[in-house]
C-alpha cells in the first residue's frame, strides 16, 4: 500500500511543467503536443499505405520535403492538404461528435 509521500500528483506536475491550465503556456503546450499527435498519425498512415514520402508528396503534388516536415509536426498542412493526403493513402477524414 502506498503512503502518501509516495503518491504522486500529475496534475500538479503538469501545471509545474507547462502552467496552469487555460494559461497561454498551456495552450501553447497542448497545441504542440496535438501537432506532434497528428504528425505521427499520418506518418503511420503513410507506412501502413505502403508508399515512401516520394510517392505520396508525387500523388499530391507536393515534393518529399514538404511530406518529411509534415511528419515530423514542423509542418501543419492546410485542411484541403490534409483530404488530399488522406486520398492519396486511400483514407478518408471523418468528422464524428465526439460523445
Amino acid at each position: 500500500m502506498k503512503t502518501n509521500e509516495q503518491l504522486h500528483d500529475v496534475g500538479a506536475e503538469i501545471e509545474r511543467e507547462f502552467g496552469e491550465v487555460g494559461s497561454e503556456s498551456y495552450s501553447n503546450a497542448m497545441s504542440e503536443a496535438w501537432e506532434e499527435y497528428n504528425a505521427q498519425v499520418l506518418l503511420d498512415a503513410r507506412k501502413r499505405a505502403g508508399l515512401t514520402q516520394a510517392e505520396l508528396a508525387r500523388r499530391i503534388g507536393a515534393n518529399k520535403s514538404y511530406i518529411s516536415r509534415v511528419e515530423r509536426g514542423l509542418t501543419i498542412p492546410t485542411v484541403a492538404t490534409l483530404y488530399r493526403l488522406a486520398a492519396a493513402m486511400g483514407l478518408a477524414v471523418t468528422l464524428q461528435p465526439l460523445h
